[in-house]
């Protein structure tokens, strides 16, 4: 016979507490009310009474925030609610052995719907990476076209926004870098930019996607580059779920400001001492 622990109850039955509760209407309204309702309901009861309902509330809150999530709305709100009250009152209606069947059931239906989203999800993801293989194949072909633009034997695409400093070093493979830069997808969406946050990134140069491996090396120090870099030498089929596409092209507009700039910086003098000089 299978049988529940208090948590399973809990977390079942107290989402009659809010589920009983969602009627539709204008939300921004029914808000504003509600807040105004139960800060007076709140100041005129009991601390006692706080306990309990602020427990409830809460539960409440995270079975309906699973229950949306999993588009299982069309449970029937009422059913909770009587369940949820007769809990309390010692007073269930159904067996131990229907209430297991009945919750084997509940967590069926929620393993089955995110199932289907993540299956949904897989498309639209599966779909957004041939649409960027596509257009990020015209995409390069038409910029290794423009003025300026040199292609590497790689695929990598560079174009020089502005000189470095004269006889300035390239990094190496090995070096850490310090940058300013801004990547972006060929649409022009933004996704990452060190110079919108006004503070320049320094890392390990070898750590980081190969378009930049390849490309940083090119650089000398105070250069500005843009790149554009093939999906094979950035994210690949894989993208940066939620950010970028599979099989995405990206652009980065970078500019060297120092290699190795921690090495670079001029020894700390010792600090002064306090003590007078003994006399002789």
């Amino acid at each position: 016979m299978f049988k529940m622990n208090i948590k399973q109850w809990l977390l079942i039955a107290a989402s009659a507490l809010v589920l009983s509760a969602c009627q539709p209407g204008d939300k921004k309204e029914d808000a504003t009310k509600e807040s105004a309702k139960a800060s007076s309901e709140s100041s005129t009861m009991k601390e006692e009474d706080k306990i309990g309902y602020a427990l409830g509330a809460k539960m409440a809150s995270f079975i309906k925030q699973d229950l949306d999530k999993n588009n299982l709305g069309l449970i029937n709100k009422d059913s909770v609610a009587r369940g949820f009250n007769d809990a309390l009152a010692d007073n269930i209606q159904l067996s131990e052995e229907e209430i297991g069947k009945q919750f084997a059931m509940f967590q069926q239906r929620i393993q089955a719907a995110q199932q289907q989203a993540a299956a949904e999800k897989q498309q639209k993801m599966k779909a957004e990476a041939e649409k960027a293989k596509t257009e990020g194949a015209a995409f390069l072909a038409e910029n290794a076209k423009k003025e300026g633009v040199t292609t590497t034997k790689s695929g990598l695409q560079y174009q020089i926004l502005k000189d470095g400093d004269k006889g300035a070093a390239k990094p190496k493979f090995t070096d850490n870098v310090k940058v300013h830069y801004t990547g972006s997808l060929i649409d022009g969406t933004v996704f990452d930019s060190s110079a919108k946050r006004g503070q320049p990134a320094t890392f390990p140069l070898s750590r980081v996607i190969k378009g930049w491996i390849e490309g940083v090396q090119l650089m000398p120090v105070g250069s500005k580059f843009r790149f554009t870099i093939p999906s094979e030498l950035a994210y690949g089929p894989g993208g940066q779920p939620g950010v970028i596409p599979g099989n995405a092209v990206l652009q980065f507009d970078i500019e060297l400001i120092a290699i190795n700039p921690e090495a670079n910086k001029p020894a700390a003098k010792p600090a002064a001492s306090k003590e007078k000089p003994a006399k002789g």
